[in-house]
């Protein structure tokens, strides 16, 4: 899937082809494409000015609102990659964020830059809810003349390790952009779609839930933090919304089918993410009429591969089968190796430790090129000399149809 224009790029077709479509809504609020494009490039043209440039890093600490698509927006258009600081995240993380990423510029707002504590002595602040940008022009940004390409950062996202400090992953444009193509064959997502930010933004399933609205023309419903921790009001606010594509990881999902009532939601696809699936959970599910016409769908991911890295769509049957969870085969444009501790493939059965290549495979780990070596790597099973692979840490094992099962870290981190 090569890739020739950026996110923002690709964000602007769809601004040109469905202007006034709604783009992003948080409660009351709406923003429809061309209003969401203008105010993101005020912003971004603001922040040039204020040295941000291609792999500059912009740090964003915002609750949830429409404010927060303008805000990451706005910063790949400039050039930049958005650093989320989660303000509901622990201070200590917030600060070793910072600290680490050394931002050119901290996107904010009022209420919330003291939970920031010291800035690196550099770093410029923009406050969302005071704008000094407003006179800016409302005009698109010119990549070729910034020199952004799709090989720039998008994002830096830091995940915890089992052990030690966060890690801040950096995906480049290129690697969002493939993975919306190389799944587009599976979903075919459109301009009808609703979709959900579920997620908090420094999650990365939200890159998958942003960019699959508003890549393709649909609408982005943000869930307020409140909603998305109470599952009969997020349950209504999927019917009342008339939400397509919902993102969950299991253990939320669980929840929802619990706070299922009669009402019909209108959902294409439910996907999950960020922890092992136990197919008998889904029981409930299954056993209601109003929920057949929704496919499941399972995808084994890591923030390093860049959000998802394979596919499987399950069905009724799947909930009597026994044993680990079903991740399916690789996405398109992925390869999956499972390898001993010789890095050499094991048979089918036999537990490997998983391996990912190809060209979701993330630039590494931002300061840390020792843990970046250790971890990415060339791709010995192709002879090109640049493709790389991730180990990942996991453990599965091949069955007899070339799908994986999913067996668990081979460490003692746990997805919390």
């Amino acid at each position: 899937y090569p890739v020739t224009e950026c996110i923002h790029q690709r964000f602007e077709a769809q601004v040109d082809a469905f202007p006034e479509h709604i783009a992003v809504s948080y409660q009351t609020h709406t923003l429809t494409y061309r209003e969401l494009n203008a105010k993101a490039n005020q912003l971004a043209h603001w922040l040039t000015e204020q040295g941000v440039e291609p792999d500059s890093r912009v740090a964003i600490a915002l609750e949830r609102s429409e404010s927060l698509l303008v805000a990451i927006l706005a910063t790949l258009k400039a050039g930049g990659a958005y650093v989320p600081l989660d303000p509901n995240y622990p201070q200590q993380r917030l600060t070793y964020t910072l600290e680490d990423s050394q931002p050119q510029v901290v996107i904010t707002s009022s209420e919330l830059v003291e939970r920031l504590g010291e800035l690196p002595s550099h770093t410029q602040i923009a406050q969302m809810d005071n704008p000094q940008w407003l006179a800016y022009s409302s005009d698109n940004l010119s990549s070729a003349s910034l020199g952004v390409t799709p090989h720039n950062l998008a994002y830096i996202i830091y995940t915890s390790g089992s052990t030690g400090n966060p890690k801040g992953v950096m995906v480049e444009h290129q690697q969002v952009l493939r993975l919306m193509a190389a799944t587009q064959e599976d979903y075919q997502f459109n301009q009808r779609d609703v979709w959900t930010l579920f997620h908090s933004y420094a999650f990365d399933f939200s890159v998958w839930e942003i960019w699959g609205a508003l890549l393709f023309g649909g609408r982005l419903v943000v869930v307020p933090h409140l909603i998305s921790r109470t599952p009969s009001e997020f349950y209504q606010l999927l019917c009342d919304e008339r939400v397509t594509v919902l993102n969950q990881t299991p253990s939320a999902f669980r929840q929802l089918i619990a706070a299922q009532d009669a009402r019909s939601h209108q959902l294409r696809y439910v996907i999950f993410g960020g922890e092992a699936l136990e197919l008998s959970a889904l029981a409930p599910w299954f056993a209601k009429a109003h929920n057949q016409t929704t496919q499941l769908v399972n995808m084994y991911g890591i923030t390093e591969t860049t959000v998802h890295t394979t596919y499987y769509p399950l069905t009724e049957q799947d909930v009597t089968r026994t044993g680990a969870s079903p991740i399916g085969r690789g996405i398109n444009d992925l390869s999956l190796y499972l390898l001993d501790e010789h890095r050499q493939p094991v048979p089918i059965g036999v537990t490997g430790e998983i391996y990912v290549s190809g060209a979701g495979v993330a630039r590494g780990y931002f300061n840390r090129p020792e843990l970046t070596d250790e971890r990415f790597m060339l791709d010995p099973f192709v002879a090109d000399g640049s493709t790389r692979m991730y180990k990942s840490g996991d453990l599965g094992r091949w069955l007899a149809d070339g799908s994986i099962e999913y067996l668990g870290r081979n460490d003692d981190q746990v997805k919390i």
